[in-house]
């Protein structure tokens, strides 16, 4: 899974990406799960051990009563299985309620007494089943342990239940409504067509939200945390259609990463030092604070509040992850008809501009560039050619890690010809009576040695994409705010209808939770 952003490649790392439900079943080439636990850069601590205790609970999916119409926030979110639903995203959700206060919905994973937050651990385990599944079926979340949620629980986080929600919720005019989503997503062929993972392995596209929301009164506001939810800025327009460049009335929105990234923030390490999505940045910044608690000054326009577009601001500057926010204002911007000329300086464009003039100042700062801005899109370019270096390396480890791993399975399966189906009826039974010859075939085989030794040249190259993803981040965001100022001082000039619309976009994006 590779992308495209201003020359810099993106790589499945897997943050906040979905499975890929269209790969085939068999082992792929380079991947050691269809999304990486995290972003090994960003985890750190040691690991402590847990011995869980499976207990019986009683798990609650639906409400306890009708959907309420009332609501000033909905948050929900969680993985498609145990396995994508990390402890940070719980966190995060945990956050939003802490942030937005009372009068919310909240929608996670499985429901009320939901046993399935991933947690990194290390769960006491069979080494050499351990060593079986690795080879044979690799898969997240087997180096993590899982507990009940300690959320206080709505719902699950399903589409038959946020659809519900929402629809309830925005059924009469009123106060705009907060939805906050949170999880993993997925590219579609159109940036419409991306979507989030919800719990039961459904999921929700930008284009089915905005055609709901578009029979509704209620205005809407919008953040989105998962990979590529800059697909979901095509809410801007009405049915998700930006080649009608409709402005859909009373709706905007926030989002973790542009339609071609993938975004930070899927952690199973409880750690928050350790974290750096956007959603820990974004809710800490709407009280006024930064990642680790600390007050710190968000407030831009002074009025003594934290605006949706202002904490968005501060995720944008303070962020060390690899996540290039975006924005529904800037969605409308770029698919609007390029304006020729010069970029003109107006107080029409500075006002409007406000945000983005703080995130160039701070991110030139960050990177060494003040007064030498435009030099960031030959960082850009340069980080591209290195990660092209280091693709190299990684295709080509894989590709002897993929023929390591056919020669050893060849070898086991010849002697063991169920050892790669664990739920065969005669495993349990050939794996007790042959364990010590199993342990003794790999501790000597050849062909398994090279297999390890592929694996661990692709973690270390995987590792350098890492620091390169995340400086490319820092420089992408800032030649995509050196954009934004200059589309939009040509558009300024020229004024009009294109022009109206994006002031009123950024106008709804500098909305304030609670303040009606």
């Amino acid at each position: 899974m590779r992308a495209w952003t201003s020359g810099l490649v993106v790589w499945a790392l897997g943050s906040c990406g979905a499975p890929d439900r269209e790969r085939a079943p068999e082992r792929v080439v380079g991947a050691a799960n269809d999304v990486k636990v995290a972003r090994r850069a960003e985890i750190s601590g040691a690991k402590k051990k847990v011995r869980p205790r499976w207990r019986g609970t009683q798990v609650e999916a639906g409400p306890t009563g009708p959907w309420p119409t009332r609501v000033r926030w909905i948050a929900a979110g969680g993985g498609s299985t145990p396995e994508f639903n990390q402890v940070s995203i719980e966190q995060d959700l945990g956050l939003a309620r802490e942030s937005l206060g009372a009068g919310g919905l909240l929608l996670f994973a499985g429901g009320r007494g939901s046993h399935g937050v991933q947690v990194q651990a290390e769960a006491p385990g069979d080494a050499l089943m351990a060593k079986l599944a690795d080879l044979f079926e690799p898969r997240g979340g087997r180096g993590a342990s899982y507990r009940p949620t300690v959320l206080a629980v709505d719902a699950a986080a399903t589409v038959v239940n946020l659809r519900a929600a929402i629809e309830a919720a925005t059924g009469e005019p009123g106060e705009p409504l907060l939805v906050y989503l949170a999880g993993h997503g997925q590219r579609g062929e159109l940036p419409g067509d991306a979507t989030i993972e919800l719990w039961g392995q459904e999921v929700l596209a930008a284009s089915e939200l905005a055609k709901r929301l578009d029979a509704q009164p209620r205005p809407v506001r919008i953040v989105l945390t998962s990979c590529f939810s800059g697909g979901f800025a095509e809410l801007a327009f009405v049915e998700a259609d930006a080649q009608q460049r409709r402005l859909a009335p009373g709706r905007c929105g926030l989002f973790a990463a542009t339609v071609e990234r993938e975004a930070s923030g899927c952690d199973p390490n409880p750690d928050r030092a350790a974290q750096e999505g956007y959603g820990l940045h974004f809710l800490q910044a709407l009280q006024g604070r930064d990642r680790a608690g600390k007050v710190v000054a968000i407030d831009l326009d002074g009025d003594g509040r934290v605006s949706l577009l202002e904490a968005h601001t501060r995720a944008r500057i303070a962020s060390r992850g690899i996540d290039v926010p975006t924005s529904t204002s800037e969605r409308w911007l770029r698919a609007t008809p390029e304006v020729g000329g010069r970029p003109v300086v107006s107080a029409a464009a500075t006002a409007v501009l406000r945000e983005e003039e703080v995130v160039i100042a701070a991110l030139a700062e960050q990177l060494g560039l003040m007064g030498r801005e435009q030099e960031a899109v030959a960082g850009l370019q340069a980080v591209a050619e290195d990660m092209s270096e280091v693709t190299g390396r990684i295709d080509q480890a894989s590709a002897a890690e993929d023929a390591a791993y056919r020669r050893t399975a060849a070898q086991l399966l010849a002697r063991w010809p169920v050892l790669d189906d664990p739920w065969h009826p005669e495993f349990a039974a050939m794996l007790a009576s042959e364990r010590a010859g199993i342990a003794a075939e790999l501790a000597s085989n050849a062909a398994y040695a090279e297999y390890q030794a592929a694996r661990a040249e692709v973690e270390a190259a995987e590792a350098e994409q890492a620091t390169l993803l995340a400086r490319g981040a820092l420089l992408e965001r800032l030649v995509r705010a050196l954009e934004t100022r200059t589309r939009a001082q040509l558009l300024a000039a020229r004024g009009g209808a294109d022009w109206e619309g994006y002031v009123e976009l950024v106008s709804c994006e500098r909305w304030v939770p609670g303040a009606g």
